[in-house]
Parts: structure tokens; C-alpha cells; sequence
């Protein structure tokens, strides 16, 4: 585990602000206890948000140094939460850097919010030890990926071209796309709900929404439309 004296120069000790923005509670309950203990981490969480509108309330009231930011928000997603908060990121004294911390690993999720402005990516398979590691870089102005999503951003980058736009795509919310995702995978509704943490429930809403706005009839209709786009 990183400590905070790891961190610091001789005679002082290393401090980092964080909010924590997750729109589940439980995931945020665990995060401040995995990382939050300031005297043994050096990291100071100093505020929570589960939306796009709480996020930008919480971090332009604190202004912490690093943001960990989830992908999948109510209210427009982390890609809003980034736009909101340009400013602060651009801010020439304490800019706020923002880490996108999320389970999803899709190649338009890590370079939307990439683009969008954050320092990194890391996944929810991350340690705490790593995720200490990766906030106090962020601070710092490095860039920080999970091993193999770097690879999206390098290969995205390379090109000074942009991406052809996909209309249909565009149509499902970032949720949407993440189950459309999963479901192609071959995961039951019970496993998207776990690896989600959300209801079966919401997983067939979701479903359902996808299916209508695709006009497609069944699952393996969905699944062969995102083999076509290489989403799988």
C-alpha cells in the first residue's frame, strides 16, 4: 500500500484532495475506506457526488486536486461532468485534474473522457494501493491508464482524423451501450446487474430501450449489430 510518507520530501508529508464522484453509494462507501484513511494514505476525501449536477457543485465548491470520476452519471455522464468543468482544469493556479475510475473498458468510453480532459483511466479491478499510486500522478500531471487502455488512446491519437460518427450508436445513452455491450458478450441479466450494480430489472429496461431504438427484434439480432461494429 502507498503511504503517504512514500509521497513527500524529507520533513513533510504528502496531502491530496479528492471528491469521489459514482452514482452508487455502496462503490463510493468503498472507495473512502479502501483509500481515505489521510494519515496512512495521504489522500483526503473531501467530497461525494452521485450525478452530473451534484459533481460539479461538489467540486467547484472544494476545488480538491483530483476528481475520480465515473464514466456512467445520471444527468449526461462524466463527459458532462469534464465540460462543466473546464475552467477549473484549465485554471492556471490549482488546476483540478480529473482520473475517470470506471467498470466499463469500451475503447469510446476511455477516449470520450480522454478527449473530454482527463489525466486517465484506470478500471474498478484497480488495488487501492494503485488507485493511491494513481491519484497522487494525476496530481502531479502524469497521465495514468489501466495496462490496456492505453493502447485505445495511443491508437485514437494517432490519427488526426476523427472517428466517423455513428448515428445509430449516438441514439443509446452510455448505460445503454455498456449493456448492449454485455449482452453481445454472452452475459445473463443476473451478471450485468452484479458487474453493474444495478436491478435485473433495469438491466430489461435497458434492453428493451436498446432494441427499440435500434428497430432490431431479439438478442441475437443486437448481438450481430455489435459484432458489425466491432463493440464486442
Amino acid at each position: 500500500m502507498t503511504e503517504a510518507g512514500e509521497n513527500a520530501g524529507v520533513g513533510e508529508t504528502r496531502r491530496v484532495r479528492v471528491v469521489l464522484v459514482d452514482d452508487h453509494r455502496m462503490f463510493r462507501t468503498g472507495v473512502q475506506a479502501e483509500i481515505g484513511e489521510t494519515e496512512r494514505t495521504g489522500v483526503e476525501v473531501v467530497g461525494e457526488a452521485a450525478d452530473v449536477d451534484q459533481a460539479v457543485t461538489v467540486i467547484t465548491a472544494t476545488r480538491p486536486e483530483v476528481v475520480l470520476l465515473d464514466v456512467h452519471l445520471p444527468g449526461g455522464g462524466g463527459v458532462e461532468v469534464l465540460r462543466r468543468c473546464a475552467p477549473l482544469m484549465a485554471a492556471a493556479e490549482n488546476p483540478v485534474r480529473f482520473l475517470a475510475l470506471s467498470v466499463s473498458d469500451a475503447a469510446e468510453d476511455v477516449i470520450g473522457v480522454i478527449r473530454g480532459g482527463a489525466r486517465g483511466y484506470v478500471t474498478k479491478t484497480i488495488t487501492g494501493s494503485d488507485l493511491v499510486d494513481s491519484v497522487f500522478r494525476v496530481q502531479d500531471g502524469d497521465a495514468v491508464f489501466s495496462p490496456r487502455l492505453a493502447g485505445f488512446v495511443l491508437d485514437a491519437f494517432a490519427s488526426t482524423d476523427a472517428p466517423p460518427v455513428d448515428e445509430d450508436l449516438d441514439r443509446l445513452t452510455q448505460r445503454e451501450r455498456e449493456v448492449l455491450r454485455l449482452i453481445a458478450r454472452g452475459y445473463a441479466y443476473k451478471e450485468i446487474a452484479k458487474q453493474l450494480f444495478i436491478s435485473v430489472k433495469t438491466v430489461e429496461s435497458h434492453v428493451s430501450a436498446v432494441l427499440r431504438k435500434l428497430q432490431l427484434s431479439n438478442r441475437h439480432e443486437l448481438t450481430r449489430w455489435a459484432t458489425a461494429r466491432r463493440l464486442v
